[in-house]
């Protein structure tokens, strides 16, 4: 099974280590094992005296009880039985998509989207049928035309949300809208949740609203932790849920034990952990706002409730070329449009450095922006 190149991982992976101003990177800004400790005010001394008589024998197979426990307690009825941890939220999705769908099968995909969701299924002749989400719509789904696409053989609609690269957000009643047009059909909904999280009141899950919906998640973006690589799975569905546990058996077997036990200390925190990042994310937010308003070449009208905002720009240069030339003469590593299948923008992530760095990096873009007016 050949599959299409990956080409956000293929722009950013060479350039992350060589770029002074990271707003390429979609993560709020990463902890130290130290300063997670004291941010949640456990007692890093005593956990790494644990960690030396740590067995390194495999790993819990269904996922240690006490993350799971602690996952379960950011969404609505949701128990631990109904949660599989993975190999991060790429091996979530990974998993739900090579299970569950087959080459007679069609889905639906909104656009942009995350490359996983397209090309995986595309790798396994699976039929996709798109649905633009438009800037002057919010970048949220037209929901008659989403009627319109599914049918009978319609097994998935897969979504992120909010959404990567723009960070729009589907709010409940439309996202229970969009499960109801899964019902009509059958299908399942894959909603990849990584940036879920960062909006001031509690923001719904697809597995709070479709029976059949499953949610993907990881330690990533919003939670700062992306190198302990814990992803998991959520469905309140008990035939998927078995199907993909043994899926996990050929994928994973089991999750690493320093993982998911950093993970479950963390996470019985996790309200603490989002609020920090909702406080970087925001200060962060208001300096990009005021700084684009000073840019008419650059267009972003419409709310964001992620890390990252997609920004349209009426330069006449592909945006490959322009993000390279950028990233050589100035140092800031930007995301080209043409990673999510859409010319003439770029994704701009605002959560990842210090307010300094941000500053910084946006002045350089601004010089970089008049100097091409002349």
């Amino acid at each position: 099974m050949r599959i299409n190149e990956f080409k956000l991982e293929k722009w950013l992976n060479p350039r992350d280590e060589g770029c002074k101003y990271n707003l390429g990177a979609s993560c709020v800004k990463a902890f130290t094992v130290e300063e997670l400790f004291d941010f949640i005010g456990e007692d890093c001394g005593k956990f790494l005296k644990e960690v030396e008589k740590m067995s390194l024998h495999y790993g819990h197979f269904f996922g240690f009880r006490r993350l799971l426990e602690a996952i379960s307690k950011m969404y609505r009825e949701v128990t631990s039985d109904m949660i599989l941890t993975v190999h991060g939220g790429t091996g979530a999705n990974n998993m739900v998509i090579t299970e569950l769908l087959e080459p007679t099968d069609n889905v639906v995909i909104f656009m942009p989207n995350y490359q996983q969701h397209y090309s995986i299924p595309e790798s396994m002749q699976v039929e996709i049928r798109y649905i633009e989400l438009k800037e002057e719509n919010g970048y949220l789904p037209d929901l008659d035309e989403l009627r319109g696409l599914v049918d009978s053989n319609t097994k998935m609609i897969l979504l992120t949300n909010p959404n990567n690269p723009t960070g729009s957000y589907i709010e409940e009643d439309m996202l229970r809208e969009i499960g109801k047009i899964a019902e009509k059909v059958n299908a399942y909904i894959l909603c990849d949740e990584i940036y879920r999280g960062l909006g001031d009141d509690y923001m719904a899950s697809i597995v709070d609203v479709y029976e059949k919906g499953i949610a993907t998640s990881s330690t990533s973006k919003v939670f700062s932790m992306a190198g302990t690589r814990v992803g998991w799975v959520v469905t309140r569905d008990r035939n998927t849920y078995e199907r993909l546990q043994n899926r996990r058996s050929y994928d994973t077997i089991c999750g690493g034990v320093f993982d998911e036990w950093i993970t479950a200390i963390a996470f019985e925190n996790y309200e603490k952990i989002l609020s920090r990042s909702r406080e970087i994310v925001g200060e962060n937010k208001e300096i990009l706002d005021k700084w684009l308003e000073t840019q008419p070449h650059l267009s972003c009208q419409y709310k964001s409730l992620s890390s990252t905002v997609f920004i349209k720009y009426d330069f006449d240069i592909p945006s490959d070329e322009l993000c390279l030339d950028i990233y050589e003469k100035t140092g800031v590593l930007l995301c080209h449009g043409d990673c999510f299948e859409i010319p003439y923008t770029f994704r701009l992530g605002y959560g990842f450095g210090k307010p300094e760095m941000l500053k910084e990096g946006l002045r350089l873009l601004g010089d970089y922006f008049t100097k091409m007016e002349k």
